[in-house]
């Protein structure tokens, strides 16, 4: 009797272990809130990890914030309805999408000091730079298409025809770029060089996908499903590998080629999840608490923490015949930035 006991309480603290080893989880939490504040909305936001910038679109202008105090250092004015910010390092020159005035900003990464606009098409929404091509790529959310700019002299050098809305963007960096098209619930592989469309992927179970990033050495994609889950797809032959659950109201993901983990920035749970391949396709998401809204996010390669921002709203306004939808409006001043890491 007195063996089997021991034997019994042998197994309980084994099992209690394992489950302590699996809550401990991937260690992410916040570890800091930078209280930011100021006007307007918010979109995309980009980390250069060299330069040690934040960049955060904020409606009409992009506020640049010191990665490591939050302190705020800089600001690109007049980018009517910016969404993103694209950085060409090598080049110096960083470039954001103005989806109010169908333009781009072009900038440069040290004064901040904008040197030119390009007209692209309607409404610009997610903007990537390719540095296989030295090209800029927009994707155009109300003319359902992607325009190419060169990154060395700012010239248009064509546009590439898609089959719907596109959303997020990423590039292997070696001749080949991929872009989600929400209202199709599909995915798109492009040719940089040649602006044109290689391959269509249905990326069902996966509906109205956004968040796009990618693991160059492997070839998987990684992509936030409005159906609350990450479609982990091949590369090469645009089939979905797995599903892991994440949280609900996800935009953006990314993906940490030093630690193998995927991130997807889920707002309406006030969520981030972290994804980890424990086992060739199988991977366990864990969900980190974030704050509701914090929907979008960048990773910072180089201390491998992930930006998330969000803010305070209050009551939503009653419906009405023109504006069916109302957004709550946000609290002054309560727009933070989220630091989440280990």
């Amino acid at each position: 009797m007195r063996m089997k006991s021991k034997w019994l309480v042998s197994i309980i603290s084994v099992s209690l272990a394992a489950v302590a080893l699996a809550a401990a989880g991937s260690g992410y939490h916040v570890v800091t809130t930078y209280k930011v504040g100021g006007e307007g909305g918010w979109d995309y936001l980009t980390v250069d990890p060299e330069a040690r910038h934040v960049y955060i679109s904020r409606g009409t202008h992009v506020m640049v914030l010191d990665a490591d105090s939050g302190k705020t250092v800089g600001d690109i004015a007049d980018t009517q309805g910016v969404h993103g910010i694209a950085l060409a390092p090598e080049l110096g020159k960083g470039f954001t999408s103005n989806g109010r005035e169908g333009t781009v900003s072009i900038f440069d990464i040290k004064t901040l000091a904008t040197s030119s606009k390009v007209k692209v098409g309607e409404n610009p929404d997610a903007i990537l730079y390719d540095p296989a091509t030295k090209r800029v790529f927009t994707f155009n959310g109300r003319s359902q298409d992607s325009t190419a700019i060169d990154a060395t002299n700012g010239k248009v050098l064509g546009t590439i025809k898609l089959d719907g809305k596109p959303e997020f963007a990423a590039s292997d960096a070696k001749g080949e770029i991929f872009v989600n098209i929400e209202d199709k619930s599909e995915l798109v592989a492009i040719d940089p060089n040649k602006l044109e469309v290689k391959a269509k992927w249905p990326l069902a179970p996966c509906t109205e996908p956004s968040g796009l990033s990618i693991d160059r050495k492997n070839r998987r994609l990684y992509v936030g499903c409005d159906n609350k889950m990450m479609a982990v797809v091949d590369a090469d032959s645009g089939k979905v590998l797995a599903t892991p659950a994440i949280g609900e109201g996800v935009d953006a993901t990314a993906f940490d080629a030093d630690t193998g983990l995927a991130f997807a920035s889920c707002g309406g749970d006030g969520v981030l999840t972290v994804v980890k391949e424990e086992s060739p396709g199988k991977f366990t998401p864990e969900n980190v608490t974030t704050q509701k809204g914090a929907r979008t996010m960048a990773l910072d390669s180089k201390t491998h923490n992930v930006f998330v921002v969000t803010a305070e709203f209050g009551p939503r306004p009653a419906a009405t015949a023109d504006n069916p939808r109302p957004r709550p409006p946000m609290l002054p001043d309560s727009f933070v930035v989220l630091v989440v890491g280990k």
